[in-house]
C-alpha cells in the first residue's frame, strides 16, 4: 500500500447544537384535518357495517363482498 504524502486536515469543531423546540399545533390548523378524517372513519364506518341491501347506497352485492371479511373480523352481522 502506498502512503499519502499529504498530511490529513484536522476534522473542523462542530458547535454543540441546541435542542430544537417545537412550536405546539394550535387547533385551528388541526381541526379542518381532523374533521376531513372523521367524516373519512365515517363513511368507512358505513360501509363496513351498513352497506348490504336494504338500505344500500351502491346497488348489488359488490361493496358487500369487498368488506365481508372486515365486517366479520370488526364483528358486524351479515348473514
Amino acid at each position: 500500500m502506498a502512503q499519502s504524502a499529504v498530511p490529513a486536515a484536522p476534522l473542523p469543531s462542530a458547535p454543540a447544537a441546541a435542542p430544537e423546540v417545537l412550536a405546539p399545533i394550535s387547533l385551528k390548523e388541526i381541526a379542518p384535518w381532523a374533521v376531513f378524517g372523521g367524516i373519512l372513519m365515517l363513511i368507512l364506518l358505513y360501509f363496513v357495517g351498513a352497506e348490504q341491501g336494504a338500505v344500500a347506497v351502491l346497488s348489488g352485492e359488490t361493496v358487500h363482498e369487498w368488506v365481508h371479511d372486515g365486517r366479520h373480523l370488526l364483528g358486524f352481522p351479515c348473514h
